[in-house]
């Protein structure tokens, strides 16, 4: 119950930052909007010709970058909230402008981060479904583990402009000995977007339930759909502002700025011998 309270706690800490700059929340609006229009400009051609119906090599190679492009996309979006809250966080007050700006500034700089998330995120997805459920299993740890060991790569890239190798193996031993108070933090944000999403899920449910039909089911799915969107990126913004806070502790050895209170950050960081890792 420590946990979830602490989750929770640090969850509303990053709402605090995030009510600051409201704004912010149009980065993963955009992120999604320019993935979907490569998406289209990647596949309707591919639809129209009817390449997808007998996939080629072409094919394939054009799914493949496609998924890297995708994942370029992420990230240089999520380089953008990293810089605004790590403006935030060391008393700056970033806009929608000044992060985009800097995301510029580092779009060379992310690119191999991004090739080998992508790599790495494809070869275990390909792996997975070739395997059984044992396999999948084992699979599935590899990746969480995966997720756990580069889960500060993004602020110190950002932060620190280190290469990307250098990057992950920073990351790793920020995060050395943490696993599982990380688990806690990542299952606990993962629950609140969930819940979050349920008022979303029962709308729809109760217009299909209670036999609702034409323009009333339509506009409850609308509602359905923007709510769980709203909540999506809303998840999102969060996220990158805790992970920035997480890197700044680490690192720092104190709460970041006003908003992270220093007791929740000292539950959420323990680390083995009760030692905070330093630069």
């Amino acid at each position: 119950m420590g946990r979830i309270r602490n989750t929770w706690e640090l969850a509303k800490a990053s709402w605090n930052v995030l009510s600051h700059d409201k704004e912010l929340i149009v980065l993963p609006v955009i992120s999604g909007i320019v993935t979907i229009a490569v998406a289209v400009s990647f596949f309707l051609p591919l639809f129209a010709s009817g390449n997808l119906e007998e996939p080629g090599t072409g094919t394939y190679i054009m799914f493949a970058v496609f998924y890297f492009v995708a994942a370029y996309i992420t990230i240089f979006f999520n380089a953008a909230l990293v810089h605004a809250a790590h403006d935030r966080l060391t008393g700056g007050d970033p806009t929608i402008g000044s992060a985009l700006r800097s995301a510029l500034g580092d779009a060379g700089h992310i690119l191999p981060w991004a090739l080998i998330s992508a790599t790495v995120s494809w070869i275990l997805r390909s792996l997975e479904e070739r395997a059984g459920f044992v396999g999948q299993l084992a699979l599935s740890l590899v990746g969480l583990a995966w997720s756990l060991v580069t889960f500060l790569v993004l602020p110190v890239l950002v932060v620190e402009r280190v290469g990307a190798f250098d990057a992950i193996k920073r990351s790793a031993n920020l995060f050395k000995g943490t696993w599982g108070e990380n688990v806690a933090a990542n299952v606990g944000f993962g629950i609140i977007g969930f819940v979050a999403v349920l008022p979303g899920i029962a709308l729809i449910a109760l217009a299909v339930g209670g036999g609702a039909t034409g323009a009333v089911l339509f506009g409850a799915i609308i509602l359905a759909v923007v709510w769980i969107l709203l909540v999506s990126v809303t998840m999102a913004a969060l996220s990158a502002i805790f992970q920035t806070a997480l890197y700044h502790y680490a690192v720092d050895g104190q709460a970041p700025g006003q908003f992270f209170p220093q007791e929740s950050l000292d539950t959420a960081f323990l680390t083995k011998q009760n030692k905070r890792f330093m630069r």
